[in-house]
Parts: C-alpha cells; sequence; structure tokens
C-alpha cells in the first residue's frame, strides 16, 4: 500500500500543476473581458402590471379568441423575411381583439406584423399595437 501510494503521490502533483496552469492562463481573458450590464425591464414590468393593459394570462381560453391568436401568430412566424424579435411579438386576443406588444427591428416590420395581424381579426379597427421600435 504505501509504495501504491508513493507511486501517485507525483502524478496528484502532476495534475495539480496541470490544473494551475490552465486556470491561471485563463485568468487574464477573464480580467479583459467588457463588464455585462443586466437588462433593465423595469419599464416594461411596471407597465404589465397594470389592469388595464392586457397580458397573455388575461386571454380568455374561449375557442374563438384561441384559434384568433393562433391565426395571428402563424401568420407572423410563417414570415421567414421577419425577424426574430417580430416572430416573438406578444398576441393577446380578447373578445375578438388583438393586442400586439413588444420589440421588432424596423418600421417596416412593425406594419407587417400589424398588416397580419389585422388581416386574421378583421381589419385594423380590431388590432391595438403596443409593438416598439428598436434598433439593434
Amino acid at each position: 500500500m504505501k509504495a501504491l501510494r508513493q507511486t501517485l503521490k507525483p502524478l496528484k502533483v502532476s495534475a495539480m500543476v496541470i490544473f494551475l496552469f490552465t486556470v491561471g492562463s485563463l485568468v487574464p481573458q477573464l480580467r479583459s473581458a467588457p463588464p455585462t450590464q443586466n437588462p433593465d425591464n423595469t419599464k416594461t414590468n411596471q407597465r404589465d402590471r397594470s389592469k388595464a393593459e392586457p397580458t397573455a394570462d388575461q386571454q380568455k381560453e374561449n375557442d374563438t379568441d384561441r384559434e384568433l391568436a393562433r391565426k395571428v401568430r402563424r401568420s407572423v412566424v410563417s414570415d421567414k423575411a421577419l425577424s426574430t424579435y417580430a416572430h416573438n411579438v406578444k398576441i393577446v386576443a380578447q373578445n375578438g381583439m388583438v393586442t400586439l406588444r413588444g420589440p421588432v427591428r424596423s418600421e417596416e416590420e412593425k406594419q407587417a406584423v400589424e398588416a397580419k395581424a389585422a388581416e386574421a381579426a378583421g381589419g385594423p379597427d380590431h388590432v391595438k399595437s403596443e409593438i416598439e421600435v428598436k434598433s439593434k
């Protein structure tokens, strides 16, 4: 047993040296990484807490509203020219009225999403757009 320990001791030391060398070589990279800024969604979260603003959990579970939201979502997602931001716009249907909320990359995307919602909802008077244009 003593012979086995003496054989393993240099291996442990070698493993420790390799580990410390690897960690030591990463430290300069970690120090030079730019600090990341946490996203600040405070205003958005405060807006969404308002009972007057429709959110996805307030959408009714009736068949017509669910089908309307499904049609709008399918239309938006099937347009591959739109960005991921546009594909992820929140769509809430309540009593035949569609509310769109979230960021898109351009005014053209905003208009395209609104047009798709209006087509599915039966006209632009059935769409409330709260879409925001955010640049990259």
